[in-house]
């Protein structure tokens, strides 16, 4: 499964109307046939996730003038590593994702006794109380760009996705 996630549309995914600068919207990363599908929705639309979603959070659609990048919330990011595990096909994307939630220190190196291998990371996240296990796949050179790709389009809005 190829995901291709895509920045916020700037309109109600239901009723099409365009997001006014500093309108409160829902997204929502939604497994379809083929592959991921951002859905954005206006608040006064929202009825909760949709049937099969990964993630969801709530943001405001940025002002015109301001409509820089901006970082997708931590608990989404959270909820997509977690649905990516056991999935070999997206192995180089979760180890990716799971490296840059390090870097944000939102995960933490743990040492587990007797567990060490250096094809497995092993972290732990406080803000969930949780302890995950993360092949280290780096992505081969010839999927490298996708991959790149689709993590850029997951961690980011705006423009920079």
């Amino acid at each position: 499964m190829d995901l291709k996630l895509h920045r916020p549309h700037g309109s109600c995914h239901h009723s099409g109307r365009p997001f006014a600068p500093g309108e409160i919207f829902y997204s929502a990363l939604v497994r379809a046939d083929t592959g991921l599908e951002r859905v954005d929705v206006a608040a006064d639309r929202w009825q909760g996730p949709p049937e099969r979603a990964l993630a969801w959070w709530r943001s405001a659609h940025p002002a015109a003038a301001n409509a820089g990048p901006e970082l997708a919330p931590v608990d989404a990011l959270l909820d997509v590593l977690e649905r990516l595990d056991g999935r070999p096909e997206d192995a180089p994307l979760r180890y990716l994702l799971a490296l840059e939630l390090v870097r944000r220190r939102v995960l933490r190196p743990v040492d587990r006794p007797g567990e060490s291998s250096p094809d497995t990371l092993h972290l732990g996240c406080r803000r969930r109380d949780a302890r995950y296990r993360v092949t280290v796949t780096p992505p081969d050179p010839q999927s490298a760009p996708a991959v790149q790709d689709r993590l850029v389009a997951l961690l980011w809005s705006g423009d920079a996705a």
